[in-house]
């Protein structure tokens, strides 16, 4: 009762957020005659204005736009301070969340009169908000046809003008080729590359897709993709960079219905399997058993070579080896426990078929 009185009175959360928005709406709004007036070649040119901005700000760090230069060379033979590379990592991805937040309102704008020119689709004002929520990476909720793949634009095109590349999530191939291609047409157009990870592809056109300023791809192509580079002997062997920035779409199914169901990869084993197979012959070849029961305090009896455990099938219980000698059994190379006699310890599980 007091949080709607209140809610009422001062605004809920979600309201004050974008009420806090709304200036910036305002002033991307503003700028929209001044886009008008410029050709195609004067819009594109914004891109380079925008990535020289970013370059100026990150010379500093002796890093370029798209480098992450955060030691000299001879630091890095002398093994530098991990501690000290992570405080520069930090202050340098400060500095570019900076210059992106400097340049937001202008890079909006630029998005789109370019949406208005290649696509025909002008962004509205609640698309804008959309678009700084997501730029700030918190959840844009919008309901089906108020076009989030459009919203997604935005914040892309301004988190790639940083050269590290930026992730489009989609849920299936279908939507990831049909994206790349739809909203491809604008990044294009604004000087940006599109790349698309979807199945069948090898390495190199994976470290292609991957070097492109903007790639689209479902969340099972991106983690095997990282599970198979962390399989890999050497560093250039891996397709992807390191990460920087993603787009979710369809968040909900992908982080949490899609998230239950575990991505598991296997690499070529270091031992030979071919010993379970020879053990598959072997048991073939033996006895089978019963268990019987001794009187309390006492071992249980064991006839034949082994006995089943029928409740854990299909596994089965042999007889702890122990300090008992074996015998040679009539088949060759087959050696076995004597028979009918009483052993104590722990059991050995073998696969039975």
């Amino acid at each position: 009762m007091i949080n709607t009185l209140l809610g009422k009175v001062f605004g809920t959360k979600n309201e004050r957020e974008i009420k806090r928005l709304l200036p910036r709406v305002a002033a991307i709004t503003a700028l929209e005659p001044e886009m008008q007036k410029l050709s195609d070649e004067q819009l594109r040119a914004k891109t380079d204005e925008f990535r020289q901005k970013i370059a100026d700000r990150l010379s500093r760090f002796g890093a370029g736009n798209g480098t992450q230069a955060l030691v000299s060379s001879a630091e890095a033979e002398n093994e530098p301070d991990p501690e000290r590379i992570k405080r520069a990592e930090k202050e340098q991805y400060d500095a570019l969340q900076e210059v992106l937040n400097e340049i937001l309102e202008e890079a909006f704008a630029v998005v789109r009169e370019a949406g208005r020119r290649v696509l025909n689709m002008r962004h509205f004002d609640v698309q804008l908000i959309g678009g700084m929520v997501l730029h700030r990476g918190t959840i844009s909720e919008m309901k089906t046809g108020e076009g989030k793949t459009l919203v997604a634009t935005l914040p892309v095109y301004l988190n790639a003008l940083g050269g590290r590349g930026v992730h489009v999530v989609t849920v299936n191939d279908y939507l990831a080729k049909r994206d790349s291609e739809w909203m491809g047409q604008l990044y294009r157009f604004l000087g940006l590359s599109v790349g698309v990870i979807v199945h069948d592809l090898d390495d190199q056109e994976r470290r292609d897709a991957y070097a492109a300023d903007v790639t689209y791809g479902t969340n099972n192509e991106f983690g095997f993709d990282y599970l198979r580079d962390n399989m890999k002997f050497d560093a250039k062997d891996c397709v992807q960079r390191p990460f920087n920035f993603a787009i979710v779409d369809e968040v909900d199914s992908i982080l949490i219905d899609e998230a239950r169901t575990p991505l598991i990869i296997s690499g070529a084993s270091e031992e030979s399997t071919d010993k379970y197979a020879r053990v598959n012959r072997i048991i073939s070849k033996l006895d089978k058993g019963e268990e019987t029961p001794g009187a309390p305090g006492e071992p249980s009896t064991y006839t034949g070579d082994y006995v089943v455990d029928e409740k854990h099938r299909p596994h089965c219980r042999s007889r702890e080896l122990g300090a008992q000698t074996p015998r040679r059994n009539r088949h060759q190379g087959v050696r076995t426990l004597p028979s009918r006699r009483r052993v104590r310890g722990q059991r050995w599980r073998g696969d039975h078929r």
